[in-house]
């Protein structure tokens, strides 16, 4: 779910002339990036997921985002040399969905070089504009937050995030996430069709850094373990809960998950027609 926050600050970001534009390429903003297969990617491939950039994570322990993990949050590795470890390009940009944790993170390290303390960015510009109920932590390395992972809220604040979004960025009328940004960021665009359901990215569908819902437009925001925040725009319906999965591959658990969501929408509707 730290995922689609990393990504709402990099549209507030672009908004405020801090970056350019999504079709920016990664190095433009972050020097240290240069002369690497990430810094030569656009801002946009790496919101969707779609670098072209070798990345393996399936949570065994030994995968890539196991190495990833280990350089920014225990070897205190510099932002950039975290990422670049990884640099083999097996696709184009833009082309093929494949999930990797490296591309938030190479997000992260360019948003912190053009506002400095991400927590403190969202701090500013989220957190207290919807008057977040508690403090949020962001887990950190010595080279700053852990853009993909790692951002502990209550579950009423998340909740609160999901509002945001089902609002389209906007807060009791004022604009906290420029409503265009959400509209491009939870939707599926004729420029990416290998992003829709049931394409690459199997039943769901894929936005910027956030899982999209077949049929109408829903989305959802998903932790590993269990935890969501799914958001129906239409009728401002948000669900957010929070559990604790044995595995990262949920099996059943994840059914049941999506399950609920439809039952709780068809209950709402239910109870709102007269």
């Amino acid at each position: 779910m730290t995922k689609t926050v990393l990504a709402m600050l990099i549209g507030i970001a672009i908004a405020e002339g801090k970056l350019g534009s999504v079709d920016d390429l990664a190095e433009t903003h972050a020097p240290d990036l240069r002369g690497s297969e990430y810094g030569r990617t656009p801002l946009k491939a790496l919101l969707r997921m779609s670098s072209g950039v070798k990345f393996r994570e399936d949570y065994d322990g030994n995968d890539d985002v196991a190495k990833l993990s280990r350089a920014v949050l225990v070897d205190g590795i510099a932002g950039a040399a975290a990422v670049t470890q990884f640099n083999e390009r097996i696709h184009p940009p833009g082309a093929r969905f494949y999930y990797s944790s490296a591309e938030t993170q190479v997000l992260a390290v360019v948003l912190q070089h053009k506002v400095g303390d991400v927590s403190r960015y969202l701090s500013e510009k989220i957190w207290q504009p919807i008057g977040a109920e508690a403090d949020a932590a962001w887990r950190a390395g010595a080279s700053g937050e852990a853009g993909y992972c790692c951002l502990n809220a209550t579950l009423r604040d998340w909740g609160r995030i999901g509002r945001l979004l089902a609002h389209d960025g906007d807060w009791n009328g004022r604009e906290v996430v420029p409503r265009q940004w959400v509209l491009d960021a939870m939707s599926v665009h004729s420029d990416a069709p290998h992003l829709a359901p049931g394409n690459q990215v199997g039943s769901l569908g894929y936005g910027y850094q956030t899982w999209l819902l077949a049929g109408e437009r829903n989305f959802v925001l998903l932790g590993v373990r269990g935890q969501a925040v799914f958001v129906d725009p239409k009728d401002k319906i948000v669900m957010a809960m929070t559990a604790v999965y044995t595995s990262p591959r949920p099996g059943p658990a994840g059914i049941e998950r999506f399950a609920l969501w439809r039952g709780v929408k068809a209950s709402i509707r239910a109870a709102a027609i007269p």
